[in-house]
């Protein structure tokens, strides 16, 4: 009868912990993989603060200041350099306005101009003036100191019978049944268009001895106004180049 198999003898801590060494198992070889990511990253974290301070970790406390005084002074002169930016920016806006201001001034005293000169037509606020005569004929000298007294009082603008536009330089004339003015013949009633302030244009005709006085008491006329509210000249005058006459130099 054969002999029974001998039991093995449990093995003793030391062999089993050689054999745990030599013989790894699965989750003690997922165990060390793990514990190798995890001091690859800390390795990794550590040389990039190094690389951070890499360049002032050597610099004295003087070096430092002087990197900062350094840095001070390169962002006061960016903000000198901006200053000045600004300064030409808003010097280059001043002339412009200045530019533009002087070109509307232009335009304005051109177009006051060409209004005195009878140039363009022109709408406002004034009186119609009617001269009729009754028992003699109205001289072209008392309509020639109404029209002075008129401009003396606002005038800025007269028309006479809707043809003639009225300017520093009309004359006026006696002719056949009526008056000439600027070479027109015209006949009574005359009717005056006058553009200003209707209030001192009609102090210029009605006061003591004035023209109303004149037509009325002397030339043996008559004499009316009415304010329309708006009034509208549409005669012009011819630009005429002045012959002797030249502006001034710098003018």
């Amino acid at each position: 009868m054969p002999d029974p198999t001998p039991h093995e003898a449990p093995a003793s801590g030391r062999e089993r912990l050689q054999r745990a060494l030599t013989r790894p198992s699965r989750g003690q070889a997922v165990v060390a993989v793990l514990l190798g990511l995890l001091a690859f990253a800390a390795i990794t974290q550590v040389r990039d603060t190094q690389v951070d301070d890499a360049d002032f970790a050597g610099y004295r406390e003087q070096d430092l200041i002087d990197v900062l005084t350094g840095l001070a002074g390169t962002s006061q002169r960016a903000e000198a350099e901006i200053s000045r930016l600004e300064d030409t920016r808003d010097e280059l806006r001043s002339d412009s306005d200045r530019r533009q201001a002087a070109l509307g001034q232009a335009r304005t005293e051109a177009e006051t101009l060409r209004i005195l000169a009878g140039q363009v037509p022109v709408t406002g606020p004034g009186l119609r003036i009617t001269v009729k005569e009754k028992t003699g004929p109205v001289s072209a000298e008392t309509l020639l100191d109404m029209v002075q007294e008129l401009r003396t009082g606002s005038a800025e603008a007269i028309q006479v019978d809707g043809q003639v536009r009225l300017v520093a330089q009309s004359a006026f004339s006696e002719g056949v049944g009526g008056i000439v003015i600027d070479g027109q013949q015209l006949e009574p009633p005359y009717v005056f268009d006058v553009i200003g302030d209707p209030h001192s244009l009609e102090g210029a005709l009605t006061f003591p001895l004035g023209p109303r006085y004149q037509v009325e008491e002397i030339d043996g006329g008559t004499l009316t106004f009415k304010d329309p509210g708006r009034l509208e000249i549409t005669a012009v005058r011819d630009v005429v180049d002045p012959e002797y006459a030249q502006a001034a130099p710098g003018q």
